[in-house]
């Protein structure tokens, strides 16, 4: 197989795995929970949107996740916070997380707590695409 057929296969494997995975994303800002999912769903994911961590946790979405996009600092239950509740459960859910303030400063611990990434708001369609196939990669 070629290089060109290499990364062709790479590539396909990405789509059909994006295809039948469902992307939750947790966030309390409006406007987040409606253009990340229409984002997310033109890169062939399915998604849910919650406005928090409870709302979350209490779905019946929590087995279907393949990944979780969260937001770091939410009113009630933080991010970080749902993570550990999720650790408590035992379910196994990568997760990106992603935040307005301070991503630099958070990003190592909550990697080394397990995520998978820490996106500082506004990010890239690139970086997101990447941060979910390493996440969908580590399942």
């Amino acid at each position: 197989m070629g290089p060109w057929s290499e990364r062709y296969a790479t590539r396909y494997e990405e789509f059909v795995t994006a295809k039948r995975s469902l992307v939750s994303v947790v966030d309390d800002d409006e406007s987040v929970r409606e253009s990340l999912p229409d984002l997310l769903r033109e890169f062939g994911f399915a998604v849910q949107a919650f406005s928090s961590g409870e709302e979350f946790l209490a779905s019946q979405y929590v087995c279907e996740t393949r990944c979780l996009i969260l937001d770091v600092a939410m009113p009630g239950m933080s991010g970080p916070a749902v993570q550990q509740e999720l650790v408590r459960r035992r379910k196994k859910i990568p997760i990106v997380f992603i935040t307005a303030h301070g991503g630099e400063t958070v990003r190592p611990q909550l990697l080394q707590q397990g995520a998978v990434e820490c996106l500082s708001k506004p990010f890239s369609d690139t970086a997101l695409r990447e941060a979910l196939n390493a996440a969908l990669r580590t399942k």
